[in-house]
């Protein structure tokens, strides 16, 4: 079958181990069911793999992607795959088991013609959702969602920073900040980003660093050390930040001067659970909000989404069909 997959790790050139070809059609262990792919997207845990991060050695080559939509070739459903797998016999959420893993991490991804996954790692597609906007939905949006639902503490008319605009994860904060009434600042580097800020849902939005009208409630920080000192400082006294990644680097100054100080919290988030990805679909339906599409490619053209991901060209979310 066709699949985009990682050949090796390759920490200082990832996209030199990066292939789009042949790969074994998946077995199908007991307890699992395999998915016609229709949609899987892209998201920087895919760049992770390609420089071995998260990843043994061994466990190469190993097929990207953690999400997506199609058919549950065991029931016929339409359904979404929801690409946190935990350990045999935990309860709970799902993010919290230390034994967990996440589609192409252990297990082959997603951005393939069929992948494999655990029977109850399906959530049903409802109707009025794409495939290719399911796709989108299973890793961006969930993780959004529980960042400013679960991890933020905003309330309805609180303000929201959300830092470096256009990513996948990013743009979603920004519709569904705007959906639930909090009121959503955002950074980008250029205008045609600060106006695709706007479009998805930011009532303003600012160069990064910039001095803003007031102090916010809450920041959501998904890019690390290029935004974090200005994540602080934008912070009002009790404010908190959220981080679900670090995609400039994950070492920046800490400033914990200013931290205890200010009564300033920081808080990590990772996806989201299976629950939680129900609530995400319930919301979408009504409210009629999708995610900010930037293309919708064929495998054979990955690397240029690649490309677009690591110079920060994406516009929301890349999207591959097989």
């Amino acid at each position: 079958m066709r699949a985009v997959y990682a050949l090796s790790a390759n920490p200082d050139y990832p996209l030199d181990s990066l292939r789009v070809g042949e790969r074994p059609y998946p077995t199908v262990p007991p307890g699992w069911t395999t998915i016609q792919v229709r949609a899987a997207s892209l998201n920087h845990h895919d760049v992770w793999t390609l420089r071995g991060v998260g990843i043994g050695g061994g466990d190469f080559p190993m097929i990207l992607g953690c999400d997506a939509a199609g058919i549950d070739l065991s029931t016929g459903q339409e359904v979404i795959v929801y690409g946190v797998i935990p350990s045999t016999g935990w309860v709970g959420d799902e993010t919290m088991d230390p034994g967990r893993t996440i589609l192409s991490e252990k297990h082959q991804g997603t951005i393939a013609e069929y992948v494999t996954v655990p029977a109850a790692n399906v959530v049903a597609k409802p109707q009025h959702v794409s495939f290719v906007d399911g796709a989108a939905i299973g890793v961006a949006w969930l993780t959004a969602y529980r960042m400013l639902f679960r991890n933020s503490g905003l309330r309805p008319g609180q303000t929201v920073l959300v830092q470096g605009a256009t990513g996948g994860v990013s743009s979603a904060c920004i519709t569904l900040a705007r959906a639930a009434g909090y009121r959503v600042w955002a950074t980008a580097r250029t205008e045609e980003k600060r106006a695709f800020a706007i479009q998805v849902g930011a009532h303003e939005s600012f160069e990064p660093g910039a001095r803003l009208p007031d102090r916010v409630d809450a920041v959501m920080e998904t890019v690390g050390r290029a935004t974090w000192s200005h994540s602080l400082k934008s912070l009002r006294p009790g404010g908190r930040v959220v981080i679900s990644g670090a995609t400039t680097g994950a070492l920046p100054a800490a400033e914990l001067n200013r931290i205890f100080f200010l009564q300033l919290q920081v808080l990590g988030s990772t996806m989201g659970t299976k629950q939680e990805l129900v609530e995400l679909l319930r919301m979408v339906g009504a409210t009629g909000l999708r995610p900010a599409i930037d293309r919708v490619i064929p495998f054979e053209e990955a690397a240029d989404a690649f490309k677009a991901m690591e110079h920060g060209e994406l516009l929301g979310k890349a999207v591959f069909t097989p």
